[in-house]
């Protein structure tokens, strides 16, 4: 399919294709980019060393010594027609207990503020959601997610932070996400949450993974 036309393959650098299936941030697309994937997955298509979806697109990378640009592109093609991505896909519903306010989340107060709500209301808003992890990135196991409620849309910060402590749950724009490392980082953060997103040592090494579900639920201590 030509580039421009929706969904549309092209290859990135010499060893990767990418398949975008529009251009927008919604829920609707990225289930279409999950179907495709767990797709891609499941049919173990010689040469694919990873697949890596995002937003509205899946980039998969293969190996030149197995396959090439032209004959993984094909199977892509006629796998892409063959997928039912209007199919509900099994997600996992994961609870992510958040100690909302405090000086780990001192940008609530700004939150609020910033839409004309109480404080009580951001965390009733924030944790009244239930949130799809979109894609993984910017650092391991950070997981984007979508379907937050506009009401609570607040821009990043103009200058990031140098150090934001693993465990912060932040808004930038109209997403959330929780920090799994120690990293820099520009998102509004607005509480903190004492569960490990993120350990080396266990396989899988992230607690989340694209397509899983996400509620967050408020407490007031880290004995949970």
């Amino acid at each position: 399919m030509a580039e421009g036309q929706f969904p549309f393959f092209k290859p990135v650098g010499d060893s990767a294709i990418v398949v975008v299936f529009g251009e927008q941030i919604e829920l609707a697309l990225n289930r279409r980019v999950h179907a495709f994937d767990r797709e891609v997955q499941r049919r173990q298509l010689p040469g694919v060393i990873e697949t890596v979806p995002a937003y509205c697109s899946l980039l998969v990378h293969y190996n030149l010594l197995e396959t090439d640009y032209t004959t993984l592109l094909t199977q892509l093609q006629h796998l892409l027609a063959l997928c039912d991505d209007a199919k509900e896909l099994p997600s996992r519903l994961v609870e992510i207990p958040v100690i909302y306010g405090g000086e780990r989340g001192a940008d609530l107060p700004f939150v609020a503020q910033h839409n004309h709500l109480s404080v009580e209301e951001v965390i009733a808003l924030h944790s009244g959601a239930e949130y799809t992890v979109f894609m993984m990135g910017f650092t391991p196991g950070f997981p984007y997610l979508g379907g937050m409620n506009p009401a609570i849309a607040t821009p990043r910060l103009e200058t990031p932070r140098i150090h934001v402590p693993a465990g912060s749950v932040g808004i930038a724009g109209s997403q959330t996400g929780v920090y799994p490392v120690d990293s820099p980082g520009g998102w509004r953060l607005i509480g903190y949450t004492p569960l490990k997103l993120f350990d080396p040592t266990l396989n899988p090494p992230c607690l989340l993974t694209p397509g899983d579900r996400v509620r967050f639920v408020p407490v007031v201590t880290e004995d949970v």
